[in-house]
Parts: C-alpha cells; sequence; structure tokens
C-alpha cells in the first residue's frame, strides 16, 4: 500500500544499543561450596571466598556452550574464585584472558561472612527477616551500605564501558552485585531482582552513567542443574 501511495513507512525495529554503549552480559557465578559450621570459607579482603561446588563446576561448562556463539570481545570477574573458576571454561574456548574487575565483588556482609548468612538464613534469623524487610544489608552488624556499595559497583562498571565502547563483554559476577545493579538502573527497590540463579545471565547497555536493562535471570542453559537454592545470595 505504501508504494502505491508513495507514503513512506515507519515499521518497528528491534532494539540496537546506542553507538560506543558497552553491551554487559552479566553472569552469577556457579553455585559454591556448602557452608558448614567446622567449615566456615577462607576470607579474602573480608569477604568469604568459597570454591565452586561440582555441579557449580558444571554450571560454568553451561555457560560457556551458551555463550560460545555470541560475539564476546573481553571477559571480567571479581576477586573471588568462584567468579574465576566460573569464568574459565568460557575464556578457555575462546583463547581471552580473564580480566579481574574486584569493585565488582560481593556485598560485604560484616560479621555473616564465611557462610553465616545462609545459616542464619535458613534458622530464620530475626536480623535476616528485618534485613529482607528493610532491603538493607547494612542490618547486618558490619555490612556494607547501599551508598558504599553503589559507589564501587557504578566505578567498576564505568572502567569496564571505558575500555571496551561498542563492545560486549562477559561479567561474571555475584547474586547481591546483580541485583543492586538492576535495581540501580531501574529505580526499583533495593531488593527488587534478589535471586538470580547461579549460571544465569542478565543483560545491560552501560552508555556512560545509563544502564539499560535488557533481560534478568536467563536460566534454560542452566535449567537442569538448579534446585531451591539456587537463587540464595553468596
Amino acid at each position: 500500500m505504501a508504494e502505491e501511495t508513495g507514503q513512506q513507512e515507519f515499521r518497528q525495529h528491534s532494539y540496537q544499543p546506542p553507538a560506543g554503549a558497552t553491551q554487559i552480559l552479566l553472569v552469577r557465578h556457579g553455585e559454591s561450596r556448602a557452608a558448614t559450621p567446622d567449615r566456615p570459607f577462607p576470607l579474602v579482603d573480608g569477604h568469604g571466598d568459597p570454591e565452586l561446588h561440582p555441579n557449580g563446576a558444571q554450571q560454568a561448562l553451561h555457560v560457556r556452550d551458551r555463550l560460545a556463539r555470541e560475539t564476546i570481545h573481553a571477559i571480567y570477574a571479581t576477586s573471588l574464585r568462584r567468579t574465576q573458576e566460573t569464568a574459565r571454561p568460557l575464556a578457555d574456548h575462546l583463547g581471552l584472558p580473564v580480566c579481574i574487575e574486584a569493585d565488582l565483588r560481593e556485598v560485604l556482609l560484616g560479621e555473616w561472612e564465611g557462610g553465616v548468612l545462609r545459616m542464619k538464613a535458613a534458622a530464620g534469623d530475626p536480623i535476616y527477616h528485618q534485613m529482607q524487610a528493610e532491603q538493607r544489608w547494612d542490618v547486618i552488624p558490619g555490612a556494607e551500605d547501599w551508598a558504599t556499595l553503589n559507589r564501587r559497583v557504578t566505578a567498576g562498571l564505568g572502567r569496564i564501558h571505558a575500555a571496551h565502547p561498542g563492545a560486549t563483554v562477559v561479567a561474571v559476577v555475584h547474586g547481591g552485585v546483580i541485583g543492586h545493579i538492576l535495581a540501580h538502573a531501574t529505580g526499583a527497590g533495593a531488593f527488587s531482582f534478589h535471586g538470580a540463579d547461579n549460571g544465569s545471565i542478565s543483560r545491560i547497555v552501560v552508555d556512560g552513567p545509563a544502564i539499560k536493562v535488557r533481560s534478568f535471570n536467563e536460566t534454560e542453559h542452566v535449567w537442569a542443574t538448579l534446585h531451591a537454592a539456587s537463587g540464595q545470595l553468596t
């Protein structure tokens, strides 16, 4: 009809990121080993640093297989080993180094580091329920407040964006950090996006200070490995 009338058509188009923007695929690390009272996680700069559970190692392979067909220009992990162990299979497959961005490490949990958060949650600790109700990490003694977390996480994203304008980057990070980034980007409540599953993929586009959310918690590739506690933080 447009050809017959000579009128210009204006069709809907798929989303295209702005020129110079960085597409970041936020991958939550694979499942880390179980916490037990007699075997707390080792600490690195105050953060619990467990290795991957065997199920988490399998999830890392599924992440590799899922992302191997995408055009990836760089791979990042945090200073904590569970993210590096998750990133390694994909990095080896693509022949890319795993770059470290320490400011994307997990929320600092103060007195509840080393696996204590999981035990407190399982026990129904009142402080855990208060933390959820108020959507504040710093209800936990010594834990990081929203402003401190936001400063370092946005700084880390900014460095990745500055280093890779116009590129697609994988960043293997943590459940609390993914939740924070998406809540910050959308203006939602601080805990609105908590519960990203181990091995899941969430997609954002960073364009200067602006962050656009493209997806949250893609899990088809790891579906068979998930269980009731998969979305639990740390």
